[in-house]
C-alpha cells in the first residue's frame, strides 16, 4: 500500500468508497481458507428445499387467484 503524508487515502482500493476507508478497516479479517469455508457453509444454507418451492407456489397462486377475482 502506498502512503504519503498528505493523503489520507489508500490509493491500491479500486472503488471511491474503499479508498476512503481506514486501513485496518479495509484489510482482510479472516484468511482465504476460513472465509472459503463460511462461503461454502452460506451456500449450503441459502439452497432452497422443496417446502420452499411449495410456500412460494402457494402464495402466487392465493395472490394470482385473489387478484384475478378482484378485477372480474
Amino acid at each position: 500500500m502506498k502512503r504519503r503524508a498528505l493523503v489520507l487515502t489508500s490509493e491500491a482500493a479500486g472503488h471511491p468508497f474503499r479508498r476512503s476507508l481506514p486501513p485496518h478497516v479495509a484489510t482482510a479479517r479472516f484468511p482465504a481458507d476460513v472465509e472459503a469455508a463460511d462461503n461454502a457453509e452460506a451456500r449450503r444454507a441459502w439452497r432452497l428445499n422443496g417446502s420452499d418451492w411449495r410456500g412460494f407456489l402457494s402464495a402466487y397462486c392465493a395472490s394470482l387467484v385473489a387478484i384475478t377475482v378482484f378485477i372480474t
